[in-house]
């Protein structure tokens, strides 16, 4: 399982929007809007970096609001 943190920006008063549409997509554990440099901060899943990389792009990317996103794959080290 490969799990990852996205931090999004959005536009201005979407934070709240943006985090629950995509607090409803599957592989999204879960969805905050925050303050500071980014907006909305997720914790997503998948079984593969390639899946993960589809959800970000396909389905996350995709809601309205969001105008940027930075993907931040978790590591065991």
């Amino acid at each position: 399982m490969v799990q990852a943190f996205i931090l999004i920006q959005t536009e201005v008063g979407q934070a709240a929007a943006v985090a629950a549409a995509i607090a409803e997509i599957a592989g999204v554990t879960s969805a905050e809007d925050v303050t500071g440099p980014y907006d909305v901060i997720v914790r997503a899943e998948a079984n593969s970096v390639d899946e993960l990389g589809k959800l970000v792009v396909a389905r996350v990317q995709a809601v309205a609001g969001i105008t940027r996103t930075l993907t931040c794959p978790v590591v065991h080290l």
